[in-house]
């Protein structure tokens, strides 16, 4: 019987290469990976023309249309991208803001609000700081080049909120530089942070804060999972657990090659270090997929979209996700 055909569109992370290489090999499935370095054409493909059979995904965004009942794709809890993001709020110093909470009120730079490390960031700034992002002007575009950050289809908002997108040929970096923004946040920092000294980080020691709530409160913000085209879960549902397995595999080839430090594979002067963290802090798995291990930190997803209007009320994290076995 000739094995089903599909198509798959992530980046190449080191936790995907023996997807990409064949060394892993999904159960029935012959698996045409698309690599795409860049997820937001990804996203932007799936959710505008369904052009992938399985991808890459906003985790948010899976979350947004799931609960306003306008998603044609089903989710397996295997998570591509996940990302501390305490680390990536840079600032004006001369904005006087000098702690969180003066960030109320401010004119922030956000490549896009519903993107989910907003979404988590402002989740943590609202629920673990105090901050208040009621009357936050909010101004959209890319991070470090001209133009919007991307070309996403996004479901509108439930609430009020102040945002309007930059049409000034200046990047955020640019506008934060000149004080035309006090704040961005985001997946990236302003270039700017490397060379203008006024340009900073919220919070300089943003390790010791994302470990500490990880360890109060398990949350690890989970960016992206695999969405699968709901038309093809349901004409053939065991791709859903060959898919998962295979996944989980290919995974346990990475940190296999991680953990060998005979020869370093990756360009990262201390990862004797950071693989010391990895045990100290994770018990040697810093990239959980299942729904259990990382039932904190999606719940605290759904609460915060539901905090920013993104959702009428919570979902059950359960539900997000279809069976990934037999």
């Amino acid at each position: 019987m000739p094995k089903l055909q599909l198509s798959f569109a992530c980046a190449l992370y080191d936790r995907m290469q023996a997807l990409y290489t064949g060394e892993v090999k999904p159960d029935g499935i012959d698996l045409n990976f698309i690599a795409i370095d860049q997820p937001r054409p990804i996203f932007d493909r799936m959710s505008g023309g369904q052009e992938f059979d399985v991808a890459e995904y906003s985790s948010s965004e899976f979350v947004q249309r799931f609960a306003n009942k306008e998603c044609p794709f089903v989710a397996i809890p295997v998570f591509p991208s996940i990302a501390f993001r305490l680390g990536f709020i840079a600032i004006n110093r001369k904005s006087g803001i000098k702690t969180a909470k003066d960030l109320a009120g401010k004119r922030i730079g956000v490549p896009l609000y519903t993107m989910t490390a907003a979404i988590f960031i402002n989740g943590i700034l609202h629920r673990e700081f105090g901050v208040d992002l009621s009357k936050v002007q909010w101004l959209q575009s890319a991070m470090n080049t001209a133009g919007s950050h991307g070309s996403p289809t996004v479901l509108p908002l439930l609430k009020q909120v102040s945002i309007e997108n930059n049409k000034t040929k200046k990047t955020l970096g640019q506008l934060l530089a000149a004080g035309e923004i006090d704040a961005t946040l985001g997946t990236s920092l302003p270039e700017e942070i490397r060379s203008n000294p006024d340009i900073v980080r919220l919070f300089p020691d943003y390790v010791a804060r994302d470990i500490d709530l990880y360890r109060r409160k398990k949350i690890y913000p989970i960016m992206h999972l695999v969405a699968i085209k709901k038309s093809v879960y349901e004409r053939y549902p065991f791709v859903a657990t060959s898919l998962y397995d295979a996944f989980v595999k290919s995974k346990k080839i990475a940190l296999e090659k991680l953990f060998n430090l005979r020869a370093v594979r990756y360009m990262t002067p201390f990862l004797m270090r950071e693989i010391d963290d990895i045990w100290e802090v994770f018990n040697g798995d810093p990239w959980p997929y299942g729904v259990e291990p990382n039932r904190q930190t999606l719940e605290a997803l759904v609460q915060y979209q539901q905090d920013l209007g993104l959702i009428v009320a919570p979902v059950k994290v359960d539900d997000l996700f279809v069976p990934t076995y037999g």
